[in-house]
Order: C-alpha cells, then structure tokens, then sequence
C-alpha cells in the first residue's frame, strides 16, 4: 500500500508552503529519513523527510505553492 506525503504544516501560521526542490526524481528509491524535498514556508526553508522506504512518485510541481494536507507525493 502507498505512503500518501502530504505537505506538513511546520509552524503554527503556517497555511500553505512552496515545494523549493526535490531530491529524488519520480521513480527513484527512496529510504526513510532521507531528505525527499525543500519546503519554503513563512520566510524559511525546511528540509522534509521520507515517511517510508520505496519508490518515490511525485505529484507536487516545484515551485508551485499548496496547502497544508495536500498529498504532493507517494511512496510505493
């Protein structure tokens, strides 16, 4: 079963934040606690972390903006 990465809500004001970077391209392995992405949020820039091992599939565009809770990736 799929491991949904919803953007995190990393300070209390935080409403929504900008995928600055991946790491990993869709289809790569992945390991947990590797850094999947940078989140830009509320004037700071956050590295964010694999949640599960396995193939990474992303639906998040970088430098797009979303809302925190929107699934941005998967990991299969």
């Amino acid at each position: 079963m799929a491991t949904e990465i919803l953007l995190p809500k990393i300070g209390f004001s935080m409403n929504e934040g900008q995928i600055a970077e991946w790491m990993f391209g869709d289809g790569e392995e992945v390991a947990e606690g590797d850094v999947l992405y940078l989140l830009e949020a509320d004037k700071s820039a956050n590295e964010v972390e694999a949640p599960a091992s396995g193939i990474l599939r992303i639906v998040g565009v970088e430098g797009e903006t979303y809302e925190v809770g929107t699934i941005i990736g998967y990991i299969e």
